[in-house]
């Protein structure tokens, strides 16, 4: 097994424990001791974007960040959710689409997938299905998609150029990414060595200029930054004290207890130098129906 499968199938895992055990709220959620369903809210989402959505959706959302927030999703589009999870963004926007629209959804976790086509059935909608993959190499045809979403994942992947050139195949001529995610600016060593701290959306992040220069290399242009939250001492440790107890017990690499003092100093040494960025980029030519 490369580097990259281990690294991807200890994520996988990690999550999938933390889905199960109902702990931790996931990438960003911004106060200690979340309780399941309110993380959601703290990343971004409005009370109307969740209204009448499965429980069970909201409440294993691990983002950073509302994807879809002022994307001017259009009515009969193709959407594809990199790393689509529980599912709250696959159901957000299958609102926006209309019945005469797609969303696609692709997972690595077998049980964020089941939970995803669980939510997909209790919300009754047939316009929303999910696919077993990996966003390095996605199930998905070539120039068949209007808009590619992620809420905090690509930050995940130890391939985050392929993510990038995989994004730029799979669009149309003039399709667009809108895409929530943590950036990380000079990480102390023993932060970008610790696998709870990657799985919490930290060591794998990459510098915000970094992913600019990544998505222009892949071939998309209009490359923007539309908004950006920086994450205060009091939220980066509530990142620490809500993920890496459970994180910790999901791969023997994590070592032993997490303390008041190891929390102290993620505090410390991380201040100030982790944000949530929402990347926008398009991919160019036109559309097949623009004028």
């Amino acid at each position: 097994m490369s580097g990259s499968e281990a690294t991807r199938k200890a994520v996988s895992e990690a999550y999938a424990r933390m889905v199960s055990s109902g702990t931790g709220c996931g990438c960003g959620c911004g106060t200690p001791a979340v309780p399941k369903g309110v993380a959601a809210k703290l990343a971004g989402y409005r009370e109307e974007d969740l209204a009448g959505l499965p429980a069970e959706a909201v409440a294993n959302s691990f983002g950073c960040g509302n994807p879809l927030a002022m994307s001017e999703v259009r009515e009969g589009e193709t959407v594809l959710d990199l790393g689509s999870g529980a599912g709250i963004d696959l159901l957000i926007a299958a609102r926006h689409v209309g019945p005469k629209g797609r969303v696609i959804g692709v997972d690595m976790t077998d049980d964020m997938i089941d939970r995803a086509r669980q939510s997909i059935a209790a919300a009754g909608l047939g316009n929303v299905e999910v696919r077993k993959g990996i966003i390095e190499d996605l199930p998905v045809e070539s120039g068949s998609v209007d808009l590619v979403i992620s809420n905090c994942v690509i930050n995940l992947s130890p391939e985050k150029s392929r993510v990038f050139a995989e994004i730029a195949r799979v669009l149309r001529p003039g399709g667009r990414m809108l895409v929530s995610d943590i950036v990380v600016r000079d990480l102390p060593s023993w932060v970008a060595q610790s696998f709870a701290m990657y799985a919490s959306c930290v060591a794998g992040a990459i510098s915000e200029d970094d992913y600019l220069v990544g998505l222009r290399a892949a071939g998309l242009a209009d490359v923007t930054v539309r908004d950006r939250l920086t994450y205060d001492g009091a939220q980066i440790a509530a990142f620490v004290e809500s993920d890496l107890p459970e994180l910790a017990k999901a791969s023997p690499c994590c070592g032993g207890s997490i303390d008041a003092g190891m929390i102290r100093a993620a505090t410390e040494a991380l201040s100030g130098k982790i944000w949530s960025a929402r990347f926008f980029a398009r991919k160019p030519g036109r559309a097949a129906d623009q004028p």
